[in-house]
């Protein structure tokens, strides 16, 4: 029940977001005069939330007329995002009640499954990252390639490459998943 509330509290907020990004529109574009009783109001209204954005926009180089739309953007994703970390710690949070019910072997269980789960997901990371040209010596990166290196490299021996396309990673990816879930079984 409390996710219910969560989604609708989400709802609401996303719903406030909508009226203010509306109200300061309406007074951007002058639909509403802003200097009439009701302008000012809407400004006085707004502006806590939308000047923030608007001058965000304008160090970026972009338009501050479209601030609402991305107050907008910002409620949306904002929200999704809550929901779903709300949802996958409660779910974690009943992973790690349910393995602790299963004694030594369960928690042990648990701990491999979180260890292959953060491979995967620095595999994950490093071949998106690589998209964009964060390698090896960006300070964002070092940790995924400690990660990762210790399986990919030795597979880059072995595996062929394909012209410029290195499927490493994704050899890497099964050999993880298969480990892993024989890893569960043995468990």
């Amino acid at each position: 029940m409390p996710i219910a509330a969560l989604r609708y509290a989400v709802f609401v907020a996303f719903l406030v977001c909508a009226l203010i990004a509306a109200g300061a529109w309406a007074v951007r574009t002058r639909r509403i005069n802003p200097f009439s009783g009701a302008g000012r109001t809407l400004r006085d209204v707004t502006d806590p939330l939308i000047a923030p954005i608007e001058r965000w926009l304008v160090r970026r180089g972009g338009n501050p007329q479209a601030a609402p739309w991305w107050l907008l953007a910002f409620a949306l994703l904002g929200g999704i995002l809550t929901i779903t970390l709300v949802e996958w710690l409660v779910f974690q949070a009943a992973r790690v009640a349910s393995a602790s019910r299963g004694g030594t072997r369960g928690i042990v269980r648990l701990l491999v499954y979180y260890a292959g789960q953060l491979l995967l997901l620095a595999i994950l990371v490093r071949v998106i990252a690589s998209w964009f040209g964060a390698f090896r010596y960006s300070r964002w990166m070092r940790p995924v390639y400690g990660l990762t290196d210790w399986i990919i490299e030795p597979l880059r021996r072995i595996v062929p490459t394909f012209g410029m396309i290195d499927i490493t990673p994704i050899v890497a990816w099964f050999v993880i998943q298969i480990v892993l879930a024989w890893l569960m079984r043995v468990l």
